[in-house]
C-alpha cells in the first residue's frame, strides 16, 4: 500500500522509507491520484526511488500508469558515477515520440476531403503489425540509419536540413554504435523504416480549437482558429523492442544476484560504469536514430498525400520530440550542477527558455511540447518552462495516460460503439485492424484536459494551443 501525502495543490509525495534513497514526487490532481492508487504505478515509483545513485526524487507525471519496471510517466535522474541504466526505465518502444506539422490550410478547406486525405496517407505509409516498408535497405544502409538518424533520411531526399534543426537532438544521438545492436534486432527493423506500426501509434489530422497563449502560439506557427495541423506518433518499431529485450536478458545473465534482489525483475539495471550499461546505451541511441528517421520519412509522405489533394498546401515541421529515452544531462540538484542520466519513460522533455539544447527560434518561449489526446479527444501544444528545469529535470507528461489495459478495453467496448462515438463527433477513422480501434478507444484513457491542466498549474509546462481531431489513422 503506498503512503501518498498531499504537499500542495496538484503535488503529492511518498516520503522515504525502507530501501528508498529519495522520496517519490507525484504531479497529480485528486482525480488523477485516485486513479494512480488503483494500479501499481505508485509502488513502481517507490521501487525506482531505491535505485542506486538516484538524485532528487523519483518523479511521476500526471499521466502516470503501470508500466514495465518504471511506471509509464516515470522519471529518474541517476548519478554519472554511482548510478545505473535500466532498460525498463526507457521502455520497449525506444524513442516513441511525437512530430507535429502546421499547415496553411483551414478546416473549411479540407472538411469535405478528410477521407481522401486519410486514404492518400494510408496508401503511402504501411500501417499495422507486420507491415513492411517499400524502402529496401542493405545491411550497410541500415547501419547508416542507426548511426545518422533523421540526417540519413534527409540525405536520401526525405525532407530538408532545416527539419533537423527543429528535431530533438537534431534527429540523432552521436553515441550510436550499430555493432551493439543484435542481428535479430536489425532483422526486425530492416523492413520497417517508414512504417507507422500498431498499438497507440497514429497519424492524426487536427485543427486549432483554441489559442491559449497568443505570443507563444505565433512563435510556434499557430496563427488562427481552425488552422489545420498534422500529428504523427510512432517509434523505433521492432528494432527498438528487440534492443530492450536483448539487454534485459543480458542483464539477467550477467547480474543474476542483483536482479534477484529487486522488488520486480522488470526494474533490472546495469551499473553505469559497466560495459553492459554502456553497450545498452549505444544500442539505445541506434534505436532512437531509427525512430527519428522513421518519423522523418513518414512526415514527407504525409506532405505528399496533402499535395495530391491540395496543390497549395504548405506543411512545416513545428517540432519532433522523444518520449522514451535515457540521456546524460546537466541539471541543478540540491543547489549544484550535476551530471546525471535522466530516464524518461512515457514522459516528454520540456526544456525552458534560454536552454542551450533547444532550437534558436524557441529560446524565448521554451521548446514545444507535443501532447496527444486519445483518438476522440483534444490534443495540446505546450511549452517548456524554467520551473520544469528545476522541478522535473525539464520533463512533463507525454499524453493522457491509459486507464485500462488493451485486454480490458477489448472486453468492454465494441468496434461499432467506438466508431459511432467518433462519427458523432465528426471524426473520421481509418485503421489497419478492428482490434486497434477498440484497444485505443477514447474511454481507455484518462482525461487529457485534466492532465495538461495539472502540468500548467504546477508550472512544469505552459498551455499554448488546444487541438481537436478531424481524422485519424490507427494501426
Amino acid at each position: 500500500m503506498s503512503k501518498t501525502k498531499k504537499i500542495t495543490e496538484n503535488i503529492y509525495t511518498v516520503e522515504k522509507y525502507g530501501s528508498m534513497n529519495v522520496p517519490v514526487k507525484i504531479f497529480a490532481s485528486q482525480k488523477l491520484i485516485s486513479k494512480m492508487e488503483q494500479d501499481k504505478c505508485i509502488n513502481q515509483g517507490i521501487n525506482v526511488a531505491a535505485l542506486p545513485g538516484i538524485k532528487g526524487a523519483s518523479l511521476m507525471m500526471p499521466d502516470a500508469h503501470q508500466g514495465y519496471g518504471f511506471s509509464i510517466g516515470g522519471v529518474a535522474a541517476l548519478d554519472e558515477h554511482d548510478g545505473c541504466i535500466s532498460p525498463g526505465g526507457v521502455g520497449f518502444d525506444i524513442n516513441c515520440g511525437m512530430r507535429v506539422m502546421t499547415t496553411n490550410l483551414k478546416y473549411e478547406q479540407i472538411k469535405e476531403k478528410i477521407d481522401e486525405l486519410l486514404d492518400g496517407i494510408y496508401q503511402k505509409i504501411p500501417v499495422g503489425v507486420g507491415k513492411d516498408s517499400d524502402i529496401r535497405l542493405t545491411h550497410e544502409e541500415l547501419d547508416e540509419v542507426l548511426k545518422n538518424g533523421a540526417a540519413w533520411a534527409v540525405e536520401k531526399g526525405f525532407g530538408k536540413k532545416s527539419d533537423l534543426l527543429v528535431t530533438e537532438e537534431n534527429g540523432y544521438m552521436s553515441d550510436a554504435d550499430p555493432t551493439k545492436v543484435s542481428p535479430r534486432a536489425k532483422k526486425r527493423g530492416k523492413a520497417q523504416l517508414g512504417t507507422l506500426g500498431a498499438g497507440n501509434h497514429f497519424i492524426e489530422i487536427q485543427c486549432v480549437e483554441n489559442i491559449l497563449d497568443e505570443a507563444t502560439a505565433k512563435t510556434f506557427g499557430f496563427t488562427e482558429k481552425d488552422q489545420v495541423v498534422v500529428m504523427i506518433h510512432s517509434g523505433s518499431r521492432g528494432l527498438g523492442h528487440q534492443v530492450c529485450t536483448d539487454y534485459l536478458r543480458r542483464i539477467e545473465e550477467e547480474y543474476p544476484e542483483l536482479v534477484a534482489a529487486l522488488p520486480e525483475k522488470d526494474l533490472a539495471y546495469a551499473p553505469i560504469k559497466s560495459d553492459l550499461a554502456q553497450d545498452y546505451y549505444k544500442a539505445m541511441c541506434c534505436a532512437m536514430n531509427f525512430a527519428w528517421a522513421n518519423r522523418q520519412i513518414m512526415m514527407v509522405r504525409v506532405k505528399e498525400a496533402f499535395l495530391e489533394v491540395f496543390k497549395e498546401a504548405e506543411l512545416n515541421l513545428l517540432y519532433d520530440m522523444s518520449h522514451n529515452n535515457a540521456k546524460k544531462e546537466n541539471h541543478i540538484i540540491d543547489g549544484e550542477k550535476q551530471n546525471v542520466w535522466v530516464h524518461r519513460k512515457g514522459a516528454a522533455r520540456a526544456f525552458g527558455p534560454d536552454s542551450p539544447d533547444i532550437p534558436d527560434q524557441y529560446k524565448k518561449t521554451g521548446q514545444p511540447v507535443l501532447i496527444p489526446g486519445s483518438m476522440g479527444t483534444a490534443s495540446y501544444i505546450l511549452a517548456g518552462t524554467k520551473k520544469a528545469m528545476t522541478e522535473t529535470f525539464g520533463t512533463t507528461c507525454h499524453g493522457a495516460g491509459r486507464l485500462m489495459s488493451r485486454k480490458a478495453a477489448s472486453q468492454k467496448f465494441t468496434v461499432d460503439e467506438v466508431e459511432h462515438e467518433l462519427e458523432a463527433q465528426g471524426i473520421h477513422i481509418k485503421a489497419g485492424s478492428k482490434r486497434g480501434i477498440v484497444n485505443e478507444a477514447p474511454k481507455v484513457y484518462k482525461d487529457v484536459d485534466e492532465v495538461v491542466r495539472v502540468c500548467h498549474e504546477t508550472g512544469i509546462a505552459k498551455l499554448v494551443v488546444k487541438l481537436r481531431p478531424l481524422g485519424v489513422i490507427k494501426g
